[in-house]
């Protein structure tokens, strides 16, 4: 058994002010109530909010205060992640930082895939991030919309990722999708998965974390929520040797293929029909895109108003004449009357009962105990 205790902390976030205080006040709480937790880790964006003007150069006071606080309470701590914006460049990232408990940061990741249309003017990442927690296991760490593309989770358990730490930002209504995708991903790759969502400008809560039996051992709903989970990472390696469940091999599988896709190679023509999609843009009022026909247009007659005219010159259609229908016998299909009908004769009078004696069960031997 290897055993591995992470918390994900699902807090408010403030779009217009500073997190950082309370991010670095709930971690505290969290300590103090679970002293056994050894790794935090936030929701994205959760130290300044989503909006990217408030954006930071690389080397800044914000990254130092987590430093500390993970020093202080000797944890691996990823603070969700904030927008950073390259001084050489000018380009900005959605970075996340991995602090050791040393308060050492020893990797950085840049989100892959910001959600666009609607990121605009977020550069994507092109590094993944893997590392290792001494005597523990494999990490790594994708950002929210990058679990919607496989590939990225494949290249990360592909180099022995048995732990995916995964910060969000949603409040939008693909949230239940996304926590499917969560799921299958997890099954798929055989691996755990936190996932943090924030909220209020954060998101919209339902954080989770799921097993590499795709099982849910955490559901947060839509208040804040700190929720320590013990993992064992050897139920991953058994996994991946004897099968989820005993049953599928996945990683094995696919490390057997017998062919490779050509689709990811951008010369082979194969994704031809992915370029006849159209501009990669936010829909706008009115949008019909996607909602072409191909099969042309034909003029179809329209039944006549009535016989005689048309209701569009031109279409006339020729009316069958038809005898006239003749008109139903009156009396057909009823009975004759008989020719007398008997009166029917006047029912007996009723002959009242005899009067009961109280006391005494008609047709019985018994009597009443009243």
């Amino acid at each position: 058994m290897t055993p591995f205790a992470i918390a994900g902390v699902q807090m408010y976030v403030n779009a217009l002010q500073s997190n950082v205080d309370g991010m670095v006040h709930r971690l505290d709480i969290l300590m103090a109530r679970f002293p056994w937790t050894q790794m935090v880790l936030f929701s994205e964006l959760a130290p300044f909010g989503p909006l990217d003007r408030f954006a930071l150069p690389p080397e800044n006071e914000t990254i130092e205060k987590f430093q500390e606080a993970a020093r202080k309470h000797r944890v691996w701590l990823i603070p969700g992640s904030m927008f950073l914006k390259n001084p050489e460049d000018g380009r900005i990232y959605n970075t996340s930082v991995v602090i050791n408990p040393e308060g050492e940061v020893i990797r950085r990741y840049a989100k892959m895939f910001p959600f666009r249309p609607y990121e605009a003017g977020i550069a994507a990442g092109t590094d993944f991030c893997v590392f290792d927690v001494p005597e523990v296991g494999r990490f790594g760490l994708s950002i929210c919309y990058d679990i919607w593309f496989p590939e990225t989770t494949r290249q990360l358990t592909s180099q022995g990722v048995e732990v995916l730490l995964h910060p969000v930002l949603t409040g939008t209504t693909d949230r239940d999708a996304e926590l499917a995708i969560a799921r299958a991903t997890a099954a798929q790759f055989q691996c755990y998965i936190f996932d943090v969502n924030g909220l209020g400008a954060g998101g919209v809560g339902k954080s989770c974390v799921i097993d590499p039996t795709s099982m849910v051992l955490h559901q947060s709903a839509g208040q804040e929520d700190m929720f320590p989970i013990e993992i064992d990472l050897s139920m991953v390696r058994r996994q991946r040797e004897a099968g989820m469940k005993g049953l599928g091999q996945v990683l094995k599988s696919f490390r057997d293929r017998s062919t490779d896709f050509s689709v990811y190679d951008r010369n082979s023509g194969t994704d031809a029909y992915l370029k006849t999609l159209g501009p990669l843009e936010i829909p706008q009022q009115g949008n019909r895109a996607g909602l072409h026909v191909d099969v042309p247009a034909q003029r179809v007659p329209d039944v006549p108003a009535f016989k005689g005219q048309d209701a569009m010159p031109g279409f006339a259609t020729p009316q069958p004449e038809f005898a006239p229908e003749p008109l139903p016998n009156p009396t057909a299909g009823t009975a004759s009357p008989p020719a007398h009908t008997p009166t029917p004769a006047a029912p007996a009078a009723a002959i009242p009962n005899p009067p009961v004696k109280p006391g005494i069960l008609t047709d019985t031997k018994e009597t009443s105990s009243g």
